[in-house]
């Protein structure tokens, strides 16, 4: 074997060989990006040799963890966030869009798919039905507060009132739809499509519903920071993006 072959192997092996000071990585995230994550975390490990310990709430709360300067070492928020900024909690440099997603439309599995191709076909849909479900916006739930907007934008948020079923988190209206209890259910389209009984219908128009942003940091307290650099490069990697758009969500900003 040559000199040089054997630089070449060597060379390959520390690429892909497990970091020797291996370290454990907190992460807090939102809900509706948990499908994805969980997904990607076996393989970042496997490559890296670092553990990832992984927490989910809503997006309202996962901020406030952040101002809060709660200990963790990646946290991933969705906009606005300029408390977040300001906190002091985080490396301002290190923000690193990761991904982005819509709510969605969702009926039973079987149901006839309701038109939702305009505002004007979602407000037909919305007042034809008997309830509707979705997350909470009042306990900082993303996606409630993405839908609140819509109401207000769509002018029925009065007459929608007596139909809804506010439920806890996209799960939550996911289940209520598969018992019957609703008729429509609406939450990120990655909280759909991981729960059973219902299908997606499609994501809300735009005119009337903005894709929700997902956008990480390495914390200002990070033990470990350049462990929790490579998981945004790694979150934020060509590979990556393959997982997020099988989860219903489409990679960067």
């Amino acid at each position: 074997m040559t000199r040089a072959f054997s630089a070449t192997v060597v060379l390959l092996a520390l690429s892909v060989a497990p970091s020797a000071g291996a370290d454990e990585i907190t992460l807090i995230a939102p809900g509706g990006i948990r499908a994805a994550i969980v997904k990607l975390i076996p393989d970042f490990e496997q490559k890296t040799g670092h553990k990832v310990k992984a927490t989910f709430g809503s997006g309202g709360g996962t901020k406030q963890q952040v101002v809060r300067g709660e200990p963790f070492d990646v946290p991933i928020v969705q906009p606005p966030y300029p408390d977040v900024l300001s906190s002091g909690h985080v490396v301002v440099s290190s923000e690193t869009p990761i991904a982005t997603v819509a709510v969605g439309v969702a009926v039973r599995t079987g149901a006839p798919k309701p038109d939702i191709s305009t505002p004007e076909a979602v407000t037909r849909m919305l007042l034809a039905a008997t309830f509707i479900s979705y997350p909470d916006a009042s306990r900082g739930a993303a996606a409630g507060v993405s839908f609140d907007a819509t109401l207000k934008a769509l002018g029925i948020a009065e007459q929608m009132k007596p139909k809804i079923k506010i439920a806890q988190g996209g799960a939550g209206a996911m289940a209520l739809l598969a018992k019957g209890e609703i008729d429509i259910g609406l939450t990120f389209i990655s909280e759909i499509i991981t729960e059973p009984g219902v299908e997606v219908v499609g994501p809300l128009p735009r005119e009337i519903s903005t894709p929700t942003s997902l956008v990480g940091f390495v914390s200002a307290h990070a033990k470990a920071p350049e462990a929790a650099r490579a998981l945004l490069r790694y979150l934020s990697s060509p590979e990556a993006a393959a997982v997020y758009r099988a989860a219903g969500m489409q990679a960067g900003k």
